[in-house]
């Protein structure tokens, strides 16, 4: 096994290229720590260097609350979309957004016309109200290539709406098609993305900040991520893998805005690391879906939602202690209140907990506590199962030959 020399975690990483082109497979590594961990481990001062360069109104993201504003006052419809990874920043951003127009005293119920929603791309595209004139489409797109993504953002404009999107650079092909741009600026090395998940996350935040006129502060959102990579978080990460390499598949479940971190959850294990996965809603796993699991099924829980807390974990420690019934080894990635409310036998695969973030706005303090840690796990999950998480497994010719096809 060859072992490569860390990079620096706190330098900024490389921009898209100029002029601008689609990323390539990242380079072969034998062994950890591969392109994937590095991202993971240069996270924190990542999202300190995003939120610092966002709070400048010239950058985009007082331009971006400014139409949020403006949308949300007359009543009009704001929209996020993406693929993937970006799929899911844009359900977390719609969670942030509308947690920053509550704060900011703007129309976000759950009424047509006021909180932000989330919609994947293709499906989006096909939606005749994509475009209604006056309204929002926010693009999440890491490297500004998607096409799915991009095609939802040609309909928007074509119909009237104005169009925002949040990538790494300006120079994208989705740059060009939106009216107001929010960059991030450093590009994921892997393609088993991390910092594609953290980066809109981050640049929604600052969004919200320019909506609010209430700072994040950069110290917080980068201790809580670094808290992910404490050492008791990195063993209990290993520890989990191993217990969870063996089985068959993993279900993935998650109540509350942790539904978010759930998805990507399942979908880093299945690029990542190759084992079938699936989320169910906290509730739903309980309704005829814990018929198909197992034994030879590993299960996560994933929990830092502190809305309703008590509630949340009453019903997390039900449906722990039904899947321990049927023999399913179970983990926990646990904000700390969750952690105090549920046994610790009741995860007997173990469980990463986060601290607490009273600084940060609720909602987005659940978002990152859990963030870290879901990728730290499938990392260390890929190591167990002996697998390089970066390529996606686009390194064997047959899955290279798949995403060409469906790219055709």
């Amino acid at each position: 096994m060859t072992t490569m020399a860390r990079s620096d975690p706190g330098a900024p990483l490389p921009s898209a290229p100029d002029p601008w082109a689609a990323s390539s497979l990242p380079s072969r590594r034998d062994g950890p720590p591969y392109h994937m961990t590095e991202m993971i481990e240069a996270e924190p001062a990542l999202a300190a260097r995003i939120l610092g360069r966002l709070a400048d109104p010239a950058r985009g993201a007082a331009a971006r609350a400014a139409a949020i504003r403006e949308a949300a006052v007359n009543g009009r419809p704001i929209l996020l979309t993406g693929c993937g990874t970006s799929e899911h920043g844009a359900l977390a951003g719609a969670e942030i957004l509308g947690e920053a127009m509550r704060t900011a005293g703007l129309p976000a119920g759950t009424g047509a016309g006021s909180a932000p929603v989330a919609v994947q791309a293709f499906e989006a595209s096909l939606e005749e109200s994509l475009g209604v004139r006056g309204g929002l489409v926010i693009g999440i797109s890491h490297e500004g290539g998607t096409w799915a993504t991009n095609r939802a953002l040609e309909r928007a404009r074509a119909a009237g709406a104005r169009v925002g999107l949040v990538t790494v650079s300006d120079r994208s092909p989705g740059a060009a098609l939106a009216d107001i741009v929010v960059t991030t600026e450093e590009l994921d090395q892997s393609w088993c993305h991390t910092v594609g998940y953290l980066s809109p996350i981050v640049a929604l935040a600052a969004v919200g900040d320019h909506l609010t006129g209430q700072a994040t502060p950069p110290g917080a959102v980068q201790w809580l991520l670094a808290a992910g990579l404490a050492a008791s978080a990195v063993d209990a990460a290993e520890r989990m893998a191993a217990i969870l390499a063996g089985v068959d598949r993993l279900v993935v479940i998650g109540s509350g805005v942790d539904r978010v971190a759930a998805r990507e959850l399942v979908l880093k294990v299945e690029e990542g690391t190759y084992l079938p996965a699936a989320f169910r809603e906290l509730e739903t796993f309980l309704h005829g879906h814990l018929a198909g699991v197992d034994a030879a099924t590993g299960l996560v829980l994933v929990l830092a939602d502190e809305t309703a807390a008590r509630e949340r974990s009453s019903r997390a420690a039900a449906a722990l202690a039904a899947a321990s019934e049927v023999g399913i080894r179970a983990a926990g990635i646990l904000g700390a209140t969750h952690d105090r409310f549920i046994d610790p036998a009741l995860t007997p695969a173990g469980r990463i907990v986060s601290p607490a973030a009273p600084a940060l706005p609720p909602r987005l303090a659940s978002i990152l506590a859990t963030l870290v840690p879901l990728q730290l796990l499938t990392e260390r999950l890929a190591r167990a199962r002996g697998v390089n998480p970066d390529p996606i497994r686009r390194d064997d010719p047959r899955y290279l030959r798949a995403a060409e096809a469906a790219e055709s």
